[in-house]
């Protein structure tokens, strides 16, 4: 998606939720507080279907993609939905290279591994949505290291903080799934359980 665009949806979503929007930049602007001010109280489905745009494009998932996260995880008898829908999103391939801080945004992380520029356990992956698990091993390809995707990423890691479920050795551009996440107010500041109401609806 390009700057504008995001601009924009940050805008109309009241929500810093790209990397383009996370700037000085756009907070010195006022687009967030300016958009709350001027939007009308919203219904309770309406903040919902607010909650459920602002998480599926933070991930970068169609619609179907996330409806079929929600299914699955109701599916799965004595977990909590909100987590287990928080807990597959999370563990995306995409997700994982981005929160290991290879990649600056999940958008640049689909890419790598579309691209054939990841390994898992040693094996080339080319699939985004693929579902990590713990004891995965994450590692940039060999022969991708010196391309200019990675350039001055030594520099990049020095600011970045990983997850406590993930490891990196930044040396070896390789990390490692320690455990599953799990959702809490610290790794996410989206309403899952808001989420799991709007598709109760539809």
């Amino acid at each position: 998606m390009r700057k504008g665009p995001q601009y924009k949806t940050c805008r109309r979503l009241g929500e810093a939720i790209f990397p383009k929007c996370q700037t000085t930049k756009f907070a010195i602007s006022g687009a967030e507080n300016k958009n709350k001010k001027h939007k009308k109280a919203l219904s309770e489905y309406g903040a919902q279907l607010l909650e459920k745009q602002k998480a599926r494009l933070t991930y970068g998932v169609t619609e179907r993609q996330f409806s079929n996260y929600v299914k699955k995880a109701r599916n799965s008898h004595g977990t909590n939905t909100p987590n287990e829908v928080f807990k597959m999103l999370e563990s995306r391939l995409d997700n994982v290279v981005f929160r290991l801080g290879l990649a600056p945004s999940r958008a640049f992380g689909r890419q790598m591994v579309s691209h054939g520029h990841v390994l898992v356990n040693g094996r080339r992956l080319n699939i985004p949505s693929y579902s990590v698990k713990t004891g995965d091993k994450i590692a940039v390809r060999p022969q991708s290291k010196g391309k200019g995707l990675f350039t001055n990423i030594e520099e990049r890691l020095k600011d970045h903080t990983q997850p406590n479920w993930v490891v990196l050795d930044d040396k070896k551009l390789e990390g490692e799934i320690k455990t599953l996440p799990e959702f809490t107010s610290s790794e996410s500041n989206l309403n899952f359980s808001a989420i799991i109401e709007y598709y109760s609806r539809v």
